[in-house]
């Protein structure tokens, strides 16, 4: 009788053809072996399914599932059709695009069956631009240290951070699957288009969490990620998510945490500014140069006082889309990062 693995990685995907068997033997490589891996297509129209099938009959350990396109608005849907059934005691997730370094499982296995308490491990990840592979620095940043409430002890502290920044990148980690459950599997309010930041705020209430220090993984980065797509979609429900959940929070939490709505309110309306800003620059890339000059204006005008330099830029990119152009080669030659390759 075949025994069960100790982790499930869930590997959702969708057009993925370059990357994904990059992918794939970022997990076969790993120096722990006791895995099974769940692809999950989302209806992809590339050569996705065919390397997914082909490494599914290579290896026993991966099984490939496809179905029809759901989209980012309903990935908790397709993550939890993974965790259904996953066999695995930990469940680590592993999107298509992106790469684990071969010790990611054994450090974190070692942590997980040492500290029964600890119901997420994580760690540093390389932010990589995906079509020149340049290396855009770690997540979180090598100099920031850890602050005491990364270990969310007492459960719930952790919280501070999440309400202003989910500084945990998905691909390093891992969940213990019975605290996964009793939340009641990947979390995804209406219109949000990720799971991690919800799920990992409820998994904040069942126990500690542990940060690795060593980079466990490699995150890409294109233009057509989700985060360029919709930057003020998903600052604003990622605001009012976090407005909600707060209000909803135990009393006896809420005195555990320094934040409080007024703080979690000014945060993000200094943040929405940044963030048309950034969608504006976006949509130069992708040539939507009436659409780029309205988030332009909106970033100008917006209400906040804060983040001068960001305001700057955005009268830099509206000069700029009346002769449609990007910034980027600007953004180049003054040593800054570009986001176009």
């Amino acid at each position: 009788m075949k025994s069960m693995p100790l982790f499930t990685v869930l590997t959702p995907t969708y057009n993925h053809e370059n990357y994904l068997e990059d992918c794939i033997l970022s997990v076969i490589g790993q120096t722990f072996q006791d895995w099974e891996m769940i692809i999950l297509d989302d209806g992809s129209t590339d050569k996705t399914p065919e390397i997914a099938e082909y490494w599914a009959k290579k290896d026993s350990r991966i099984t490939f599932i496809r179905q029809p396109n759901q989209g980012v608005f309903r990935l908790a849907e397709t993550y939890n059709k993974g965790l259904k059934i996953a066999q695995g005691r930990y469940i680590s997730i592993l999107e298509g695009d992106d790469l684990w370094e071969t010790i990611k499982l054994q450090r974190q296995k070692e942590v997980l069956e040492n500290n029964p308490d600890v119901v997420v491990a994580w760690g540093r990840a390389i932010k990589i631009q995906a079509e020149t592979r340049r290396n855009l620095g770690t997540i979180p940043g090598k100099d920031v240290s850890k602050p005491s409430t990364w270990t969310n002890k007492p459960a719930g502290t952790i919280l501070d951070a999440f309400y202003i920044e989910n500084m945990i990148p998905a691909v390093t980690v891992t969940m213990r699957k019975s605290a996964l459950n009793e939340t009641g599997g990947f979390i995804q309010p209406i219109n949000f288009p990720t799971t991690d930041l919800p799920t990992l705020m409820e998994l904040a209430l069942k126990g500690e969490f542990f940060f690795d220090e060593k980079v466990l993984a490699s995150w890409r980065v294109y233009g057509e990620q989700t985060t360029k797509l919709y930057p003020v979609k998903m600052l604003n429900q990622r605001w009012q998510y976090c407005r909600d959940h707060f209000t909803r929070l135990n009393p006896v939490i809420k005195e555990r945490l320094t934040v409080d709505e007024k703080v979690i309110n000014q945060h993000f309306k200094n943040r929405m500014m940044v963030a048309y800003a950034l969608s504006g620059r976006y949509k130069l890339i992708r040539k939507e140069f009436n659409s780029a000059r309205q988030d332009y204006i909106r970033a100008i005008f917006y209400p906040s006082f804060s983040n001068p330099v960001w305001r700057l830029r955005a009268i830099t990119g509206l000069f700029f889309s009346f002769f449609h152009k990007d910034v980027e080669g600007l953004s180049r030659a003054m040593g800054k990062v570009s986001y176009k390759s």
